[in-house]
């Protein structure tokens, strides 16, 4: 009796581990849904300081194709996804919009761009593009991958797969696991910086910064990279 209780005890968690890995890295990866002609743009060309009036003039956020990433990174820093959108902000939300640079903390020398427009945010940075909110190719949540390559098997790249959702809680942006799941990242505003609060347990301070350095445009692979065979 006790042996089987302890082989319970031992299986259970290795299976579940097993399903959660196989889950992460083996089940399908998302549908491409991003507009072809923002992946192919080239992102380092404008200056992010000179962001878009959100005025009602073009489109709405749920009209434009919901972006995400390319694989397990995209090649290029990409155009901006919301670029032709002019939808108000929610009262609830902070404008954070802008290109920032990681100056103190945990992540020095990070970059990444926020674009937002109506209930909808986009992040991307370090290959990742994470979008959340109305639009017109697929569901509210991020649903895309990590980025960080565990291992290599022939000339195919594995990575994590990860879908979250972005709220704002009192001026604070919160990016909750699987949408509905504990925070796990969040973003706000201190003063004149951007401070990211991320999974790792790091603070990051960043500055606004208005193009994109060159060292950027191409982003560093990531992750152990395992090659199997």
């Amino acid at each position: 009796m006790i042996k089987r209780v302890f082989l319970g005890l031992v299986t259970v968690p290795l299976v579940l581990a097993l399903a959660l890995f196989w889950l992460g890295y083996f089940s399908d990866r998302p549908p491409l849904t991003i507009d072809p002609v923002t992946l192919a743009g080239d992102g380092s060309t404008i200056n992010y300081c000179n962001l878009p009036e959100l005025n009602s003039s073009a489109k709405m956020a749920a009209e434009i194709p919901k972006g995400n990433t390319p694989g397990c990174g995209y090649t290029h820093f990409p155009l901006p996804v919301l670029a032709q959108c002019t939808e108000p902000l929610p009262e609830q939300a902070d404008d954070i919009r802008g290109l920032w640079l990681g100056v103190e903390g945990g992540h020095t020398g990070h970059i990444e761009r926020v674009e937002q427009c109506g209930n909808r945010t986009v992040v991307t940075s370090n290959g990742l593009i994470h979008d959340y909110g109305p639009n017109s190719t697929a569901g509210l949540n991020t649903n895309d991958t990590e980025g960080s390559v565990l291992f290599v098997a022939g000339d195919k790249e594995y990575c994590m797969r990860t879908s979250a959702s972005m709220i704002w809680n009192n001026g604070v942006l919160d990016f909750h696991a699987f949408g509905w799941g504990p925070v796990v990242v969040n973003r706000y505003r201190k003063g004149e910086q951007l401070v990211w609060e991320y999974a790792d347990g790091s603070t990051t301070y960043m500055n606004r910064i208005c193009t994109l350095p060159s060292e950027h445009k191409v982003p560093l692979p990531r992750g152990k990279r395992y090659r199997l065979f």
